[in-house]
């Protein structure tokens, strides 16, 4: 049965890396795939979670499953988190989080959970989004079409296109909006367009699906959340995907979450029993060590503490080469505008780079970037930058 199958075409970002490591080349660098990496060009493991495993290590004292839904003591710290452990949805129990493999695995949870409850709803995503939004929710079976968002002209968000698209939005339909640090553009609302567009959506109905996978990367973990709090007002529905891969540093651990917010508590149960059966479905539980590790540090002051400087430290290392490539490309005698770089915020920035560059790039000097121009600023290095601006200029 296996003779006659074609290859499948390679994945537009983690094909770029199985390029990357079978390129032999010395001096080459990836600003494909978007994982942080120090100074020293590694992805560390921080020192608060160092510490964390040591604890869950020393007390652990079984393996057995855990619920559908993971630990609640986990659920409960996302919520107060991404919320605040005060907020009118924690306390009114109004949301339930399950445990879910990573970002991805929440996405295609929340996929499965449209498909299955809402059969004839479309989800609209941004024009660009995440390359792998369309797979997960092509593969959930769940419709999906575009607003618009990008403008690529001025390298900002187009607000005007972006909100009048979503007022012909039809109600009963669900809208994928990123709640911080966009990707691939890094480019976000701002907290008054961000109230508009939460008026917009409950006006005409529509379900927000928020993916939340990069909060305190762009300028802190509560100003993050305020595309998130904006649409968790009173009586608000919405879907939130977390991922602790970024801002933890779990990228192998696959932690993420699924919470699902309802009008009130009773409905919250109702929507969030139909959660759990695609889970048993899918997966039966998540994994246990990662979410072992977010429970343990955010329900420790010392421990939280020092991952928020740690966090802080990552935001502010790609801040600095955020500002330092473009000084860089400046000061190599490039007449192209790249400030609008230095606005963008997160991980990634869509460099402005066409496909010929980015091919250009990857033949000629080993830098690898996705064909739609996007860069993980968190790549470059000061050891690296120099040659990575004078490839940049080379191939412009």
């Amino acid at each position: 049965m296996f003779q006659n199958i074609e290859p499948a075409p390679a994945d537009p970002i983690l094909g770029l890396t199985e390029a990357f490591n079978a390129d032999t080349r010395a001096n080459k660098i990836n600003l494909g795939v978007g994982v942080y990496k120090s100074n020293e060009g590694v992805t560390p493991v921080l020192d608060c979670v160092t510490e964390a495993q040591k604890q869950i290590l020393a007390t652990e004292k079984t393996k057995a499953y855990k619920p559908m839904a993971g630990d609640p003591a986990y659920g409960k710290a996302v919520q107060a988190l991404m919320f605040g452990s005060d907020h009118e949805v924690v306390t009114s129990g109004r949301a339930a989080t399950a445990h879910t493999p990573g970002g991805t695995g929440a996405l295609r949870v929340a996929g499965e959970y449209i498909t299955s409850q809402h059969p004839d709803a479309t989800l609209w995503v941004s024009d660009p989004t995440w390359a792998n939004h369309g797979n997960i929710f092509s593969a959930a079976g769940l419709k999906t079409k575009s607003y618009p968002y990008f403008d690529k002209a001025s390298n900002s968000l187009d607000f005007d296109a972006m909100i009048n698209a979503i007022k012909q939005i039809p109600a009963g339909d669900a809208i994928l909006l990123h709640g911080c640090c966009h990707n691939p553009t890094g480019v976000d609302p701002s907290d008054e367009q961000w109230s508009q567009i939460a008026d917009v959506v409950a006006e005409r109905g529509i379900l927000p699906l928020l993916d939340f996978a990069y909060q305190g990367f762009g300028q802190g973990l509560t100003e993050d959340s305020q595309g998130l709090l904006a649409l968790a007002r009173p009586g608000s529905e919405l879907l939130v995907c977390s991922s602790f891969s970024k801002n933890f540093g779990l990228y192998n651990e696959r932690t993420g979450s699924l919470t699902l917010v309802a009008a009130n508590k009773e409905n919250a149960q109702a929507a969030f029993s139909h959660v759990k059966a695609v889970i048993r479905r899918s997966y039966s539980n998540p994994p246990a060590h990662g979410g072992a590790i977010v429970t343990t540090i955010l329900n420790d002051a010392a421990l939280k503490t020092q991952w928020v400087q740690e966090l802080t430290d990552m935001r502010n290392r790609i801040n600095t080469m955020r500002s330092l490539f473009v000084s860089t490309l400046s000061a190599k005698g490039i007449d192209q505008d790249f400030s609008f770089i230095t606005r963008q915020q997160g991980m990634f920035s869509f460099s402005g780079l066409n496909k010929d560059h980015v091919q250009a790039l990857k033949e000629k000097h080993a830098v690898y970037i996705v064909g739609s121009g996007r860069i993980n600023v968190a790549g470059m290095t000061e050891a690296n930058m120099d040659a990575l601006c004078e490839a940049i200029k080379d191939v412009l």
